[in-house]
């Protein structure tokens, strides 16, 4: 029950993120100090931000509605962001004029993270 309800809020985030950046795309990316440069920055952004974040709302949502899956979004989940947590915390170091919306999705990322590991152990302990 928790891992699902983890997997769904997780899912709905992302669902948010992808429609942000494919119906808004100029301001998300400005939030994060993209530019779009002509037709193939915005593609490229639609694409990897608005396609992406929605594949990661559909291999979440598999686990909730089909049962047999639910570990494999759970990992997919935990491998997903400790990804992010890496490569964020590396771009910290390396790079300076970090946008305010940035760390907000670090902290975002963290927090996903996190709780997705305790969620994990804890479904597997319950198995």
């Amino acid at each position: 029950m928790i891992a699902k309800a983890y997997l769904t809020v997780v899912a709905l985030l992302y669902l948010g993120l992808s429609l942000w950046c494919s119906f808004s795309p100029t301001v998300t990316s400005q939030k994060v100090g993209f530019e779009l440069n002509g037709g193939s920055g915005q593609s490229e952004f639609l694409t990897v931000y608005g396609g992406l974040e929605f594949s990661l709302t559909l291999i979440l949502l598999l686990g909730v509605f089909k049962p047999d899956a639910l570990q494999f979004s759970l990992i997919s989940c935990v491998l997903i962001h400790a990804s992010l947590v890496l490569f964020r915390s590396i771009g910290f170091f390396c790079f300076t004029g970090i946008e305010p919306m940035t760390y907000k999705l670090a902290i975002g990322e963290w927090v996903i993270f996190l709780i997705g590991l305790v969620v994990l152990y804890s479904n597997k302990a319950n198995q």
